[in-house]
């Protein structure tokens, strides 16, 4: 049974969705003002393994994961360049979906920017007007905090003494910890400035914390089963979200919330603010796989911080890559002369390697637990494969397993093919002949060429074998 901790009740919970088999979950998504640096794509790769898992469980999954293209960072810029907010997210959201998908992550169902979404921010703004969880001042709308009792529920901050009336407000977008005051739904915009929107209570733009209660509740329900994002939104953005949400339509917004904790690099948080981060572009081009860089921000559990290092990552370079080659060693390794029938070791280490790799993951997304039940039954292959080699059917059984933790993890990268094209063919021939000839000028002249194209060879005792980069 799946059990993981839920920041709302501060306790473990099996979960249970609102509708059998299926589930709707929504993760905030990025502000497309810059790219997204790893400490950003750590909670997006955990968002892309609770996706997998769930599937991987069994359940039908709706998965929403929204753009911000509109705050005041986004602004400023555009107007800094004097040009359009969309001419100016537009490469950002082209280059975060590159770097998303190049880490392997699955894309989810509904991907809603929050400039698509007006009118539905606007609907809930109303909506808290006329109930008296909102009110007018100077032309912009604020959330009335005295009259949502419940505020402060998810994050547990003690505001007694501390709230407000309408006199202090926040006007801005980003909020500092103590600000636990009436906060900005909608943003008084003049009729010649850009950008604004027209709605029943005048001109204006959307504060930040509406754009998520319009996006996920339309897509996704008054009430869903799963909100998640990164630790530091915790508040004020997702306590204000459910503010709004729950202020509006006197529901629960979300059964279960998940947080992830946050990546530091020296032991210190990488934000852009501190100016201390990695993009994921940075280290690719340091030459690191996105293989690896996933691996390492997926290889400490989503509530436990994890520390960036160079060796750490170096370390999850020659990981990836010793899982890639145990994987091509396993399907070059069946053996039909094995004996039929007989009790399989093999079988029972896979049996063994998937029930401790799922356990882990029923327990509160234990990704570390998991990762160490794939490198044991790799461990005991190996011994296997180096003594009397597996059994076609054993073989199977170990590839049918990696599948298996892969359409998880996706830390085993694509399948080589099984056979090179004509030209790689003739290309690896012709420098066999050539070592043959004992001409090994050409022959390295070709293994160099092999390299170009992508192809790596190795000499070994039975003959050379290849893989791609």
């Amino acid at each position: 049974m799946l059990r993981f901790f839920n920041t709302l009740s501060r306790q473990q919970e099996e979960f249970h969705p609102l509708e059998e088999g299926k589930v709707r979950m929504y993760i905030c998504g990025p502000t497309v003002w810059n790219f997204a640096h790893i400490g950003n794509f750590r909670t997006f790769v955990f968002g892309d393994i609770l996706r997998r898992y769930l599937k991987f469980k069994g359940y039908d999954v709706t998965h929403v994961f929204n753009l911000t293209d509109i705050d005041d960072r986004i602004i400023n810029e555009a107007a800094a360049r004097n040009i359009s907010i969309d001419e100016f997210t537009a490469p950002f959201i082209q280059y975060f979906w590159e770097d998303f998908d190049a880490l392997g992550n699955e894309r989810p169902e509904v991907t809603p920017r929050a400039t698509h979404h007006i009118q539905e921010m606007i609907d809930i703004i109303a909506k808290l007007l006329e109930n008296g969880h909102a009110y007018e001042s100077d032309g912009s709308i604020y959330y009335r905090i005295t009259a949502f009792p419940d505020y402060g529920k998810l994050s547990r901050i003690k505001f007694e003494g501390n709230i407000t009336g309408g006199s202090e407000r926040i006007d801005t977008d980003k909020y500092e910890k103590e600000d636990a005051r009436d906060f900005a739904l909608w943003k008084l915009v003049g009729e010649n400035e850009e950008p604004g929107w027209d709605a029943p209570f005048g001109r204006g733009r959307p504060g930040w914390h509406i754009e998520c209660s319009a996006m996920s509740m339309k897509y996704l329900g008054e009430t869903f089963d799963i909100h998640a994002g990164g630790q530091d939104l915790q508040f004020p953005h997702h306590e204000n979200e459910i503010a709004q949400s729950e202020g509006s339509t006197g529901k629960l917004f979300s059964k279960y919330w998940i947080h992830s904790e946050f990546l530091k690099i020296d032991d210190v948080t990488m934000s852009k603010s501190k100016g201390n981060f990695f993009t994921f572009r940075d280290l690719r081009e340091q030459g690191y796989s996105a293989l690896a860089i996933r691996y390492l921000l997926l290889s400490v559990p989503t509530r436990k911080q994890l520390n960036f290092t160079f060796e750490g990552l170096q370390g999850a370079e020659s990981t990836v890559e010793r899982l890639r080659n145990f994987r091509q060693l396993v399907a070059e390794g069946g053996n039909p002369n094995g004996s039929e029938g007989a009790p399989s070791p093999v079988e029972a280490a896979v049996c063994t390697a998937l029930e401790r790799f799922e356990a882990a993951m029923d327990d509160d997304f234990n990704t570390a637990a998991a990762l160490a039940a794939i490198h044991d039954l790799v461990r005991e292959i190996n011994t296997t494969l180096a003594g009397s080699g597996l059994k076609n059917e054993d073989r199977d059984a170990v590839l049918d397993a990696i599948v298996k933790f892969d359409s998880v993890l996706g830390i085993f990268g694509a399948e080589d093919s099984t056979s090179l094209d004509a030209e790689i063919e003739l290309l690896v021939e012709e420098r066999q002949e050539a070592r043959r000839n004992r001409d090994f000028a050409r022959s390295d002249e070709l293994r160099d060429l092999l390299s170009e194209k992508g192809i790596v060879l190795e000499d070994t005792k039975d003959g050379v074998r290849w893989k791609k980069k």
